[in-house]
């Protein structure tokens, strides 16, 4: 008997990759993504034997850290109100150390029954660089926010009215003295950049002269040098009978220090704008402060955001160095806490818990700078 032919009416058969496009789409774009991993594999991590050998160590590496890593941090870890005896038998970290020790490593020599004065203070910085952060609060009023809520800081870590009392600013410490350093730092520092790369770039030789000077004397010394400065022999050439608070004098160190390699960054800023900006804003009869204020700076600044960053991130890292001018800050005060001979061993928690708070602002800077840069369409993205 003759088999009915494949291709009879009524007979149903699966169809074929080749007669079932979206079928064989899928199958396409699975093969093309295993491709694509195959190659980045390829390329990347297995190109040419050193680069095989150099992957496979790293692997073996990761493969045997990582496990010992998370033994030490959390499983193994000593966690809690515990007493120093409890880690000295453990194989982890003691993290109990940090526990016992996290206020005066956070607020310093600050009195202690007053912490809630600092902590209200940083909480009052914090928000205004949240609201800062939304370009939208970008207006005038924005810098009289700023001036207020320095003033409810300072007010906060001196006292001396309404009720609270009054604390020397030597007795300022911690992470307070830190965001204190950095904030008015960046904010001081960058008008200051602002008219020092102007003034570099102006056709009068006096003006430009002045700001060569002070760009190239202060980036060629280290910011402990001027910190010592500061502190040591700026009080010799005040009158007698007026004092300098030791944290104005390491701030305005900071401020010289910051300023200097800012302005470099703004500089190139400028340099990268085409000479036509310029010339069309004098053909429409705009002044010199008009075109700077609407054309040229608006533009260079964000040619420049990373860089900016860049020194603002050094700027609130450097910081620490206030600590050779006995002023105490998050480093500082956290060797003061591991300076107890109970806790002295248990170190390394302490600079794993202040390195988690560095990084924590500096990495928060540094997403921030990649979300302006894509939503001013800066760098690379710039049409």
């Amino acid at each position: 008997m003759d088999l009915p032919s494949p291709n009879a009416p009524g007979l149903h058969t699966q169809p074929s990759d080749a007669q079932d496009p979206v079928h064989r789409d899928s199958h396409n774009s699975g093969r093309g993504r295993l491709a694509l991993i195959r190659d980045w594999l390829k390329t990347r991590l297995f190109d040419g034997v050193w680069n095989s050998i150099l992957t496979i160590l790293a692997i073996a590496f990761l493969v045997w850290a990582i496990p010992q890593a998370v033994n030490w941090l959390f499983l193994n870890a000593v966690w809690g109100d515990k007493g120093p005896e409890a880690c000295r038998g453990a194989d982890g970290a003691c993290w109990a150390m940090i526990h016992a020790k996290y206020r005066l490593i956070i607020f310093g020599r600050y009195p202690f029954q007053d912490h809630w004065r600092p902590l209200l203070g940083m909480i009052v910085l914090i928000g205004m660089v949240a609201v800062s952060c939304d370009r939208r609060t970008w207006r005038p009023w924005l810098a009289l926010a700023w001036l207020a809520a320095f003033g409810v800081f300072l007010g906060l870590m001196w006292g001396g009215f309404l009720g609270l009392t009054f604390v020397r600013s030597e007795l300022w410490g911690g992470l307070p003295l830190t965001l204190l350093l950095a904030l008015v730092g960046i904010a001081a520092a960058f008008p200051i950049s602002i008219a020092l790369a102007l003034g570099r770039r102006s056709r009068m030789p006096v003006i430009r002269a002045m700001c060569v000077v002070y760009i190239e004397f202060i980036r060629g010394v280290p910011l402990i040098s001027l910190l010592f400065m500061a502190s040591f022999m700026l009080p010799l050439f005040l009158p007698e009978g007026v004092t300098i608070g030791a944290v104005l004098r390491a701030q305005i160190a900071i401020i010289m220090f910051t300023s200097a390699y800012l302005a470099e960054v703004i500089r190139g800023g400028l340099q990268a704008l085409p000479r036509g900006q310029v010339e069309a804003a004098q053909a429409i009869g705009l002044s010199y402060w008009q075109t700077q204020r609407m054309i040229v700076l608006p533009q260079a600044l964000r040619l420049v955001i990373p860089p900016m960053v860049n020194t603002f991130i050094g700027l609130f890292k450097d910081t620490s160095l206030v600590a050779i001018v006995s002023l105490t800050d998050l480093l500082l005060a956290m060797r003061q806490a591991v300076a107890d001979p109970q806790w002295r061993v248990y170190f390394v928690e302490g600079y794993i818990f202040i390195a988690l708070i560095y990084f924590a602002f500096c990495f928060f800077m540094s997403k921030y700078s990649q979300y302006l840069e894509r939503s001013m369409a800066s760098g690379s993205r710039r049409s």
